[in-house]
């Protein structure tokens, strides 16, 4: 299910140690990678050519930190506004998976500060791996996926359990939340998942690739006990499902929801321990 990676590179965060993470997971370390640093314009001639240079260098770093084989890296300078280029190279390569960086700013800061991560988020159909600058990067070996009824949460399990399948000692957490806007919390609550209506079809999808699986249930508004339960459950990576509700005349354009955080998945991009992976698909 990923083949083809894109890291986004920018001198900064811990993208690349997230990538090196990810290449010690036997389903992946076959993947191709290609390494994009993105020059944005400059006002003078001096300046491009130093900003040229610098991202040369840029992009040398983390190929050479990644010390991965030379058949399976690949790496692309360009210039423009990163947003924008990371999106069209990722369709040129036809990424299965982007992963980037991000600073987790919340709301309004991200459109204040144009936030490549989350404009990227907004205009990209492929799964994308955030890596916030002030989490620290774990070896994964227990994934968790918020669980519901729709074809998002589908998808991400179908992900966990590429990436668990071959892990010796890997663990499978899966949570859902019911839904309580007042804010009042429960305890975490483990299950027997075998005739609950949200967990047994996951559960029995799990089985089949014999990864131990691990069923968890609470209640509250549904982003802060996402975060709160990978957070208790020490979780190595989240995956969590973000259907695109935009119809598709409007995918070009950013769904202004998502954007002022007001969505779930904002609010767990910003906010959770761990490393967040943000699956699209249509609603």
């Amino acid at each position: 299910m990923i083949e083809k990676i894109l890291l986004a590179v920018s001198g900064l965060g811990h993208a690349e140690e997230m990538l090196k993470t990810l290449k010690e997971i036997p389903s992946i370390q076959r993947a191709k990678v290609t390494v994009l640093h993105v020059v944005t314009p400059q006002s003078t001639a001096t300046a491009m050519t130093n900003k040229w240079e610098e991202g040369g260098k840029i992009l040398a770093n983390a190929i050479q930190s990644l010390n991965l084989d030379a058949t399976q890296v690949s790496s692309i300078l360009r210039q423009g506004d990163p947003k924008d280029v990371v999106c069209q190279v990722a369709d040129e390569i036809d990424a299965d998976l982007i992963i980037m960086g991000s600073r987790g700013l919340k709301r309004l800061q991200s459109i204040l500060s144009n936030s490549v991560s989350q404009y990227v988020f907004q205009l990209s159909s492929r799964p994308m791996l955030l890596v916030k600058d002030d989490i620290y990067v774990k070896r994964i070996k227990r994934i968790m996926v918020a669980l519901d009824n729709s074809e998002a949460a589908k998808h991400c399990l179908d992900l966990a359990l590429f990436l668990l399948k071959d892990i010796s000692g890997s663990q499978l957490v899966l949570t859902h939340v019911n839904t309580d806007l007042r804010g009042k919390t429960s305890e975490v609550s483990e299950i027997v998942p075998d005739k609950d209506p949200v967990f047994a079809p996951a559960y029995t999808q799990a089985q089949k690739y014999n990864v131990q699986t691990r069923c968890y249930t609470s209640s509250g508004k549904p982003g802060e006990e996402i975060c709160r339960l990978a957070d208790e459950l020490k979780v190595d990576l989240l995956l969590l499902g973000s259907p695109d509700r935009r119809p598709s005349v409007a995918k070009s354009f950013v769904d202004l929801d998502r954007l002022i955080g007001a969505s779930l998945s904002d609010y767990v991009r910003v906010n959770a321990t761990c490393p967040v992976l943000l699956a699209r698909t249509s609603a």
